[in-house]
């Protein structure tokens, strides 16, 4: 049987608390139509009840379980430490981008957006930024698993272009995000945003090319 890790527990824990805020809001949350989705401008676009936002967070509590028990369960069987704790520092991503999800969706929903039926994009560029920031550190480190990382045919026939690929990933998601954090309170929105995500859609395109660049010349990779 496999015994339980620190990771494991904290992703019991998030998941628990996510719940927990699942069942209040569902219980005594507002009974008016709450703002469940933006425009990139942050204007809300659709309504919905407290009960798809509960319904939603629980959903998510439920992701954060399978993704940290399956990762948990791939790394409790690699006999290689360094990939076991390359596994680990997936499986702490999967926890802290989980959690931060969460609460970016309670707050949005429940916010100062509940009222006004908007959300300043500021914010939302804040978040994103963040959450790259801390993808970016992490990423580099991650072993190869089905969940966290670039994600290609290539990176599956080569190790090489798994470890390049998510490097890469790793420090252009850093860099962005340092920047998104510094610029979000002063870019002009909703320029800043959809700029941001249009920055990750071609960070993510070069590092799928990288993972076929160097799938390419590795002579250990394996044929398709």
């Amino acid at each position: 049987m496999k015994r339980l890790t620190l990771a494991d527990t904290a992703a019991a824990i998030v998941s628990l608390l996510i719940l927990t805020a699942a069942a209040w809001i569902a219980t005594y949350g507002p009974e008016t139509p709450i703002p469940v989705h933006f425009d990139a401008a942050g204007q809300a676009n659709r309504y919905g009840s407290r009960y798809e936002l509960a319904a939603t967070l629980a959903g998510l509590a439920a992701l954060n379980l399978l993704v940290a028990w399956m990762t948990g369960r791939q790394a409790a069987t690699v006999a290689d430490p360094v990939r076991r704790k390359g596994l680990r520092s997936g499986q702490w991503l999967s926890i802290i981008i989980m959690g931060a999800v969460a609460v970016f969706i309670g707050w949005a929903s429940l916010g100062p957006a509940a009222a006004s039926g908007v959300s300043h994009p500021g914010g939302s560029m804040a978040f994103l930024a963040f959450i790259l920031l801390i993808t970016g550190a992490t990423l580099g480190r991650v072993s190869p698993n089905p969940f966290i990382g670039v994600k290609t045919p290539w990176t599956y026939k080569s190790r090489l272009a798994w470890d390049r690929s998510n490097r890469l990933a790793g420090r252009l998601m850093f860099w962005l995000g340092a920047v998104g954090l510094i610029a979000s309170p002063f870019i002009v929105q909703p320029a800043g945003l959809i700029g941001l995500i249009a920055a990750v859609l071609i960070a993510a395109v070069w590092s799928g090319f990288e993972s076929w660049r160097v799938w390419r010349t590795d002579p250990d990779r394996q044929p398709f």
